[in-house]
C-alpha cells in the first residue's frame, strides 16, 4: 500500500530554524494551500516533532496533557515573538507559560572536564523528559528573544503564512523563496487583472 507524503515533509525550513527549536516550534501551525496545518495535532504528532528535534528519546511516551502544553507553549512563543516583533508588551498569559516551562525541570550546573579541560556544563533534569523537553524549548525562546538574533526575529509578509524566520537582510520579507514567489505572482495576477477592459 502506498503512503501518502506527510504535510511536514513539504514544509521548508525557514532562516534560523537549524539554531533555535523553539523557532521551529512555533512554525508547526502553518497554512498551505488546501488550509491549515498543525503539526502538533494530537499526542503522537507532538511525540513525533519532539523526537525528530532530538527532545526527546522515542520510547518516552507522550500523553494528551503534555501534547498540550506543548501546543500552549507554542502560542505563547508566538505571542512573545509578536511582542517583541512590535515592541510592545507581551499578554501575561504568555510570559507564565514560558515561565512554567522554565521551572518545570531546571537544568543543573555540573562541572564537566574534557580533553580539553574543564567547562561549565547544563545538565538537564531527566526525571520527566516532558517537562524536560519543554523547559529545553523555553529555555532556546528565552535565549532568542533576548539575545543578538532577536533584532532579527519577524513573521512571514505573505498573506496567510504565519511563520517566523530570523531575517539575514534588512529587504527580506518572506520566509522561503516559496512564499516570496506567491507574492510576487498574486501581484502580478492583481495588475494583470486591473489592466484588462
Amino acid at each position: 500500500m502506498e503512503h501518502e507524503t506527510p504535510v511536514y515533509l513539504h514544509q521548508l525550513p525557514v532562516p534560523g530554524e537549524d539554531r533555535y527549536a523553539s523557532l521551529a516550534l512555533v512554525n508547526t501551525r502553518f497554512t498551505v494551500s488546501h488550509g491549515r496545518v498543525d503539526l502538533l495535532d494530537g499526542a503522537e504528532a507532538a511525540h513525533l516533532w519532539l523526537v525528530r528535534h532530538a527532545l526527546l528519546p522515542d520510547p518516552v511516551e507522550l500523553n494528551g496533557r503534555q501534547s498540550g502544553r506543548l501546543r500552549a507553549l507554542r502560542e505563547a512563543l508566538r505571542a512573545l515573538f509578536t511582542a517583541r516583533a512590535a515592541g510592545t508588551r507581551p499578554p501575561g498569559d504568555a510570559l507564565d507559560t514560558l515561565n512554567a516551562a522554565l521551572a518545570a525541570a531546571p537544568a543543573t550546573p555540573r562541572l564537566a572536564w574534557g580533553a580539553d579541560g574543564p567547562r561549565r556544563a547544563d545538565l538537564p533534569d531527566t526525571g520527566n523528559p516532558a517537562a524536560a523537553a519543554l523547559s529545553l524549548l523555553a529555555e532556546d525562546a528565552t535565549d532568542l528573544l533576548t539575545g543578538a538574533d532577536a533584532a532579527q526575529l519577524t513573521e512571514c509578509a505573505a498573506q496567510g503564512c504565519a511563520r517566523w524566520f530570523l531575517r539575514s537582510h534588512g529587504a527580506r520579507r518572506w520566509c522561503t523563496t516559496k512564499c516570496g514567489n506567491r507574492v510576487r505572482a498574486a501581484r502580478a495576477y492583481a495588475a494583470r487583472k486591473a489592466g484588462s477592459p
